[in-house]
């Protein structure tokens, strides 16, 4: 099948699918029609045909479904693009094979530095952080830093730790943590903060590299069906990057960047109006992405008592609740939005307590303050998210990944507030979803089916992890459109298929509101359209297979996840 554009000046007359607009002004529509790049039109065939008239180009859907451009409303796309030059640790089996991967990559890599990231040693025998001593003896004269999958650590050489100056007498930074041995010497493993003591002497991305790796990385989420991502935690050189290429009408995804938390450059961007809906739609910067806490993998996510698997720790602060109620108060007071990453029960209570001073200080209704992640939830905080407006942002295949060992992280009692999807839904909130990509990667087949199976993609455990939770179809097509559309103030603009938006939208094999939800990751994308061009369109010869593996994506210097 062939996917035509609407040329300019033309009507696209699109019809022939199941089509869900997600849009309660027209539910039941089966056609839409293009013009100048947004939906012009939106009903039945009849209607629809009338209004174009007789020179619309027709795309018949011959039976596909049709669904709104699908938002991944917390994905580091320019990570994503940086880590296809990276050596790929995912799903590695054991430190050796860690290792041995590194060594494969360095022989094809001229770099002064060898990166990489993925591992997890959740999947190892033994579940214990690697010791530097076989990567130094495999690289004694390169300089080698290697990511964790969920981005809150990094494994680095004995090279890589006498550039960045780090020794025995290396203290532990504020919200991190050098994990040593019994003599005191640092084993190479680097959490949270105090990744930042290695990062600090990797040579930086160009712009060039930047905006190559933007691109390359919008190729694969359009061929997710992705025409809107929000990117959390970018700094001065990543905003560049979306900027130029917004202005050189090279940013093929409706873009909004979160502003990395530093303070001279958050004030910076706040001395100006905030930028919505730049240069026809692409990018949005509205917003500071803040962290509260670590990750539960690497047990540096706050606790309000003990990991269960580890009762000497409760996790780690990297900020102050001091720190995150200046930056709100800062936001209030401009216009702007506050994003805070918070993954333990601790860190989600330090965040919602600051947004409620901040909002008793500087009140406003339509604030959209949001959490990120909000993995791990007291009972009582739970509906603490409704009553101050306060949007938990998740990402469902977290779930699916961490629910091997999550459990052992937290007992049987806490992990019931645990990736708690249901009970934040039915407290009357909107769950805007995501990939955290590079921690999972960018498959929006992967989120659809873990939100409503909690299952993993070979339907394991049967009948889904603690099932109770899940969300139901409808909510988890909401949750990848229109409400992530919300979360990102961009529900004028994208979300739906409604008249007046930008014609975005995804053409695929199957309908995900009816399917079995076993056959979701076998789900074929045929194509993507962003403002009534089309930008991804399956070679003939690839299916499902493509989508059920996914993407080659992964953690980027320094931390990824948030």
């Amino acid at each position: 099948m062939r996917f035509p554009a609407a040329a300019s000046g033309s009507d696209l007359l699109v019809y022939g699918a199941t089509l869900h607009t997600v849009d309660p002004q027209t539910p039941n529509a089966d056609a839409f029609v293009v013009r100048n790049g947004r939906f012009a039109f939106v009903g039945t065939y009849a209607e629809a045909k009338r209004f174009a008239g007789a020179r619309a180009k027709r795309l018949n859907l011959h039976g596909s479904t049709v669904l709104p451009g699908l938002i991944d409303a917390h994905i580091h796309l320019q990570s994503v693009g940086l880590d296809l030059n990276e050596a790929d640790l995912r799903n590695s089996l054991s430190f050796d094979e860690v290792v041995a991967r590194t060594a494969a990559f360095a022989r094809h890599s001229s770099d002064a530095w060898i990166l990489g990231d993925g591992w997890d040693q959740n999947r190892w025998p033994g579940k214990q952080f690697p010791t530097h001593d076989k990567l130094s003896a495999a690289f004694p004269d390169k300089p080698v830093v290697l990511g964790r999958v969920d981005g809150h650590a990094l494994l680095v050489n004995a090279k890589a730790m006498q550039l960045a100056g780090i020794t025995r007498a290396t203290a532990d930074p504020a919200g991190g943590r050098i994990l040593r041995d019994e003599r005191g010497e640092p084993t190479g493993v680097f959490i949270d903060n105090a990744m930042e003591l290695v990062a600090r002497v990797i040579p930086s991305p160009t712009l060039a590299q930047y905006e190559r790796a933007t691109q390359s990385a919008s190729a694969e989420a359009h061929r997710f069906g992705l025409t809107s991502v929000a990117d959390p935690g970018c700094d001065h050189d990543k905003l560049q990057a979306y900027e130029h290429l917004a202005h050189a009408g090279q940013l093929k995804l409706r873009t909004y960047a979160m502003i990395a938390d530093d303070l001279d450059l958050v004030k910076s961007v706040m001395a100006l109006p905030p930028i919505v809906a730049a240069q026809d739609g692409v990018l949005w910067i509205r917003s500071i992405k803040l962290f509260a806490d670590g990750a539960l993998g690497s047990r540096g996510a706050a606790l309000l008592e003990p990991y269960s698997d580890d009762p000497s720790n409760t996790g780690i602060m990297r900020t102050t609740q001091a720190h995150i109620e200046t930056v709100c108060d800062l936001a209030l007071v401009n216009g702007f939005q506050v994003n805070t990453h918070a993954i333990g029960d601790r860190g989600n209570r330090t965040v919602l307590d600051a947004y409620e001073a901040a909002l008793r200080r500087h009140p406003k209704n339509d604030h959209r303050f949001r959490i990120e992640h909000a993995q791990i939830l007291s009972p009582q905080d739970i509906p603490r998210f409704a009553k101050l407006g306060v949007i938990p942002s998740m990402q469902t295949t977290h779930q699916i990944s961490d629910m091997g060992w999550a459990q052992a992280r937290l007992g049987a009692e806490r992990i019931l507030g645990g990736y708690a999807w249901r009970s934040l839904l039915d407290t009357g909130v909107i769950i805007p979803n995501g990939t955290d990509a590079p921690v999972e990667v960018v498959s929006t087949l992967r989120t659809f089916h873990a939100a409503i199976s909690r299952e993993n993609e070979e339907n394991q455990p049967p009948g889904g992890w603690y099932p109770a939770q899940r969300m139901t179809r409808g909510e988890a097509l909401k949750s990848m459109t229109i409400w992530a559309a919300h979360a990102n103030f961009q529900e004028g603009a994208a979300g739906s298929i409604s008249r007046g938006k930008y014609a975005d939208f995804v053409v695929m094999d199957r309908d995900w509101m009816t399917a079995p939800a076993e056959s979701i990751m076998d789900t074929r994308i045929q194509a993507t359209y962003f403002g009534g061009s089309s930008v991804y369109e399956a070679p003939a010869q690839h299916a499902a297979l493509a989508s059920r593996r996914g993407v080659r994506s992964r953690l980027q210097r320094p931390c990824a996840c948030g």
